[in-house]
């Protein structure tokens, strides 16, 4: 079951990505975040006016998952990859299927340009992005042609050509006119480098030089210019930023790294497909006590890959692992054809190696702290009550309810807490034998003799039995009532020559617990402490565990002393009424035909079911 209010807590303030699914497991929305915890957090907060249709969204929600991303632009082209991959209900899409915008060179021509694309294409030219902006897009290209003098036109260029007049950009200084013949080609590539550099995000020597322009421009009063300018540098610093969520070379690719603590490991992986990274899963190793983070990565990749049906062209590792070429030619087999393994040292796929190891940390802390909490309700509660009676070494903890409606079905139940945790293998439930009517003093002197004696003839006898729990005796007895049930057992156990502490769960007047009651004293506990809670969630574990017994027998019985007045319907025939109709009020309403669709009711007897209830014959 999904805690929305403990996964809520366990938000980052980060950027990233939030993915909604319903209870078919089903994606019906994308997100994406400047700080997760505040925007996550906004649906489930009191309705604000969000509108009908988000409403309906989120009242849709059976869990929610997300990745964090370095930044916004990031988490922005993240949103992007996955909605187009997923198609959520909820998310407003596109028709027409626009990208976001790319710098391509064309690197394959003798005299490249640089130009702005929505389409990346596996072809030999270079491309940058996606990036978020088409205008800053748009600047860079026409700052960089500016800084570089590259060509902006169409014309098929070969070197000592000279195939056209120049066009104004040559007499502007804005193009060296290799349509004239006047650069060679050498020289044209090393302006190109240039501005693959630019590209790249090595811009600090070019933006020290338009910062220093645009200062200069500001001292004389060239407020327009310097206004160009400052624009000019933003600009290049939007379209220099590093994203590492699409890759320009297009080919499928699994990230893989992992997080570990002394104790515990998590690996995530990214999958990349065609280029975009599109999901990711995180998987909890275990037995990585005594193993090297590179044994784990290791052997996961093996067990990973040996269960997947799809294996990429590359897979990205965050540290070598062993026998590397034989994994290799495994996996290439699988696929069909050749599959790398790779550990990327530099540029954007160590980038998003990180990425990947930075979400296994996340999870692998967020884990940490849910175990922290937990041990907090169950251990460290325990350890509460322990302080508050004055006894040590609580580990296993039995609690008894009785139920009963004026007398009906007096039953019994026993609940049974180790370490704070519900062991719900030792419950044991008790029908009572001895006793008539509303005695609950009564009834729970049975079930306590019944439970303890048990356990000392399972002992005596040192044979296994179905009561094999019965065994083990509690460092804790909690009776759900005060002063009277806890003497009820205390005489029980003096009578059995026990030792065992017993407490009261003492209510309020309006049923709800206040306290516990040992040694012939109230003693008062913070009703907001774990403890308090733990007590709380044992006596009603205990009192919802009888209502139920209570519940079914109640059930069965009316079943039984119904249609046992029934002529011709049996102990077999009962059972086969009640397997194929869910209660009696079904087979009240079942015409004859659907009475005698059970295998084991004849015609004849169906008539005398459907007449019993009716008072009148059916014939068909």
């Amino acid at each position: 079951m999904f805690d929305f209010q403990e996964e809520l807590h366990k938000l980052p303030h980060e950027p990233g990505v939030y993915i909604m699914h319903d209870k078919s497991d089903a994606i019906i929305y994308v997100g994406k975040a400047k700080d997760l915890h505040n925007r996550v957090r906004s649906y489930f907060r009191a309705n604000i006016g969000r509108g009908p249709w988000i409403d309906r969204m989120v009242s849709l929600i059976a869990y929610f998952e997300y990745i964090v991303t370095d930044s916004e632009l990031e988490s922005l082209v993240l949103e992007n990859n996955l909605i187009k991959e997923h198609r959520p209900k909820y998310n407003t899409l596109l028709v027409d299927d626009k990208t976001y915008p790319y710098i391509k060179v064309s690197v394959d021509e003798q005299y490249p340009r640089i130009t702005m694309t929505r389409k990346v294409k596996k072809d030999k030219a270079r491309y940058f992005g996606p990036y978020t902006s088409a205008l800053a897009v748009k600047d860079t290209i026409e700052l960089v042609n500016k800084l570089c003098r590259l060509r902006t036109c169409n014309k098929h260029i070969k070197e000592g050509e000279a195939i056209d007049r120049p066009c104004l950009n040559y007499h502007m200084d804005q193009c060296m006119a290799p349509c004239r013949g006047l650069i060679n080609a050498d020289d044209y590539a090393r302006s190109v480098e240039r501005a693959l550099d630019i590209l790249s995000g090595n811009v600090r020597s070019i933006l020290s030089e338009l910062e220093s322009k645009m200062s200069k421009q500001a001292a004389d009063m060239q407020f327009e210019e310097a206004a160009a300018t400052r624009d000019l540098i933003a600009s290049i610093k939007h379209v220099s930023q590093k994203q590492k969520i699409t890759d320009s070379d297009l080919d499928d690719k699994d990230v893989i790294a992992l997080a570990k603590s002394e104790t515990d490991a998590v690996v995530q992986v990214f999958f990349i497909r065609a280029g975009k990274l599109i999901g990711r899963e995180h998987f909890y190793m275990k037995g990585v006590e005594e193993k090297e983070s590179t044994d784990i990565l290791g052997d996961f990749v093996k067990q990973f890959y040996a269960g997947t049906p799809y294996i990429p062209r590359e897979i990205m590792l965050q540290y070598e692992i062993e026998d590397t070429e034989l994994l290799e030619n495994w996996l290439s087999d699988r696929r069909g054809s050749r599959t790398y393994i790779r550990i990327p040292k530099i540029g954007s796929k160590e980038k998003l190696v990180e990425l990947a190891a930075k979400n296994a940390s996340l999870v692998l802390e967020q884990d940490r702290e849910r175990i922290k909490r937990e041990e907090g309700r169950t251990i460290g509660a325990v350890k509460e009550i322990e302080q508050l009676i004055g006894v040590k070494g609580i580990k296993r903890m039995e609690a008894f309810d009785i139920s009963n409606i004026s007398g009906f079905e007096n039953v019994g139940s026993m609940v049974v807490f180790e370490k704070g945790k519900p062991k719900k293998s030792d419950y044991r439930k008790f029908k009572i034998k001895t006793v008539s009517g509303p005695d609950d003093y009564a009834c729970m002197r049975e079930v306590l003799t019944r439970r303890f004696m048990h356990g000392l003839e399972e002992a005596r006898s040192d044979k296994d039995s179905e009561y094999g729990s019965f065994t083990r005796f509690p460092d804790l007895l909690l009776m759900d009532g005060g002063r009277g049930q806890v003497n009820i057992a205390l005489e029980v156990l003096k009578e059995l020559d026990l030792d065992i502490p017993v407490c009261g769960m003492v209510k309020d007047d309006n049923h709800r617990t206040r306290g516990l009651y040992y040694n012939n004293v109230e003693v008062p506990i913070d009703t907001h402490s774990e403890g308090f809670k733990l007590i709380t969630r044992v006596q009603d574990e205990a009192h919802r565990f009888a209502i139920e017994f209570h519940r079914s027998l109640r059930s069965k019985d009316q079943v039984r002393s119904v249609l046992d007045n029934i002529p011709g319907i049996g102990e077999k025939r009962r059972k086969a009424l009640m397997r194929y109709f869910d209660d009696i009020d079904q087979i009240k309403a079942a015409d004859v035909e659907k009475l005698a669709s059970v295998p084991e009711i004849p015609l004849n007897v169906a008539q005398d079911i459907y007449s019993f209830f009716h008072g009148n014959m059916i014939e068909l």
